[in-house]
């Protein structure tokens, strides 16, 4: 059945191929649904590839069986072929009458939870609630590792977050020959395997073998010209100077005691100590290697130790860069839970494994993206902050956000809190609302929400403006000959009575008042300063 197994493998991939298409389409919102599906995706690429080389060994025929069956189908009896065929299925089903049939159409298909499909639980186990799903590194018990180590000093967990890649003195306190322990060479395999881990579960998709191939050429290509951070052959050979590269560069090192000192007092006190002395001493031993007390050279498997270890720091190095988004993340989520309650540790937690919607089907409705939303826990309704989440209740008493206030010119929306009422009467949906009723200065209508008193305020205004415009209207103006000016009536009454002597009509224009009080002004203005004839 060589022809039968290869259309069968013809089919898997094609199946295989069209769930992956499937998967791809689709843009999770939650990260656990995005990486549930890449390691979907990756398993489903694993499987093509080992079904694609089963295929190609059909395709080889190495043996020559497919030539065979191919051959006796084409020239023997047909018939004779195919009761042949089919009594070998009678056999086998008589034989195995429960063996289970594998659907191809509905194997790669996503079930729904009601299918019986678990579809994040392979995700859920994946990682810790530290790692939030990848968020974050979870470098706790690496941490206490770490501390257990002979000759380092104790560190917080933030102080570790930022050096534990850093394996070169004075920041890693670690001589060369303390790191051939067996402790520190579990310690930094232990780090090296969380970090590749960690990649490897965040980013299944990407060519990791590849990367981690190049960081092998890289180390290989360092160690052969001896130039690996903290492992040249210098370090370990002869020298009575100081590196260049050690110390901070603000005060004095000490190449015996590898250690700096910002003090120049400081640093000769201690060069009469014993530890000093000790360290002098053991350094020029070394350095000698024609002294009779020297030690001998290293062995073979101590050099292919130190290689090792010297590998592992160069993998966790390369590992760190390619990680540092995660590491930065991971620090700033340190220091914000440091700020935290162990309640609400705990409620972040929980809220971070609750089951969202989005692992149901989608809905080709209109309520497909109600659906798919992720579920928020606010039983008081209260307003959502820019980051989605309800905001304090405390900060919702604070700003009255409980308050409503209705403005039926706005169409009776209901406005939450008294800076969101006094604000909207400068927008766009209250001033529309008022020059639909006709208004056109809407500076004065502010605190009006009724379409009645709008109404009635506008009539009272059109109506004193109409009133104070009649009054103005068909005033004239009279100048006598030193220049006053007065009213047309007040002019010919003072001409009538002989008070002014009337020289001629100096009318020079017709002047509307717009205002009653500025023509009584002008009025008593120009009597005042009219002379009085003899």
């Amino acid at each position: 059945m060589i022809l039968e197994d290869q259309r069968f493998l013809s089919e898997d991939i094609e199946r295989l191929e069209s769930a992956i298409a499937d998967r791809i389409g689709e843009e999770p919102k939650h990260i656990r649904d995005r990486l549930n599906r890449d390691h979907q995706v990756s398993g489903f690429l694993t499987r093509i590839q080992d079904q694609s080389k089963r295929l190609l060994d059909i395709y080889h025929d190495a043996e020559g069986l497919r030539e065979k069956e191919i051959q006796a189908i084409s020239t023997g009896d047909p018939f004779e072929e195919f009761y042949k065929h089919l009594g070998e299925i009678k056999d086998f089903h008589r034989k195995y009458p429960n063996e289970p049939v594998e659907n191809l159409e509905r194997a790669y298909k996503r079930k729904a939870p009601a299918e019986g499909e678990s579809a994040t639980a392979e995700v859920d186990n994946m990682f810790t609630g530290e790692e939030a799903f990848g968020k974050f590194l979870d470098l706790t018990t690496l941490h206490e590792d770490y501390l257990n180590l002979a000759g380092v000093k104790r560190l917080s967990y933030l102080q570790y977050l930022d050096s534990f890649d850093v394996f070169i003195p004075p920041q890693c306190p670690i001589k060369r020959p303390d790191k051939t322990t067996d402790h520190y060479f579990a310690y930094v395999g232990r780090l090296a395997a969380y970090l590749e881990d960690f990649l490897r579960r965040t980013a299944p998709l990407q060519d990791l073998d590849s990367m981690f191939s190049t960081f092998d050429a890289a180390f290989d290509a360092a160690w052969q010209s001896d130039s690996v951070p903290g492992w040249s052959k210098d370090a370990s050979a002869s020298g009575t100077a100081a590196p260049a590269t050690e110390g901070t560069g603000e005060g004095i090192w000490c190449p015996d005691c590898l250690k700096e000192f910002k003090n120049d007092n400081v640093y000769k006190a201690h060069l009469s100590g014993k530890k000093h002395l000790k360290a002098a001493e053991a350094r020029k031993t070394n350095a000698n290697p024609n002294s009779s007390s020297s030690a001998p050279n290293p062995s073979p498997v101590h050099h292919l130790k130190e290689r090792a270890i010297a590998e592992r720091e160069f993998r966790i190095s390369k590992l760190a860069s390619t990680l540092s988004s995660e590491r930065v993340a991971t620090r700033i989520n340190v220091e914000r839970k440091q700020g935290m309650t162990e309640r609400e540790r705990q409620m972040e937690l929980d809220a971070l494994f609750a089951e969202t919607p989005s692992d149901l089907p989608a809905a080709h409705d209109s309520d497909s993206d109600s659906d798919t939303s992720e579920k928020i826990y606010n039983p008081l309704k209260l307003p959502l902050a820019w980051d989605g989440k309800p905001i304090p209740y405390w900060l919702y008493k604070l700003h009255g956000l409980g308050v409503e206030f209705s403005c039926e010119i706005c169409g009776n929306f209901v406005y939450m809190g008294r800076r969101a009422f006094d604000k909207h009467f400068n927008e766009a949906r209250h001033i529309y609302g008022l020059k639909c009723l006709g208004v056109t200065n809407t500076g004065l209508f502010r605190e009006i929400t009724g379409i009645e008193d709008a109404l009635k305020l506008w009539e009272k205004i059109v109506r004193d403006k109409r009133v104070e415009g009649g009054k103005g209207e068909g005033v004239v103006q009279m100048e006598d000959a030193e220049g006053n000016v007065m009213p047309e009536k007040v002019y010919y009454e003072y001409v009538l009575s002989g008070i002014v002597i009337f020289v001629g009509d100096r009318l020079t224009g017709r002047i509307v008042f717009r205002n009653r009080g500025y023509c009584d002004y002008e009025v008593d203005q120009a009597a005042m300063r009219i002379p009085v004839l003899g």
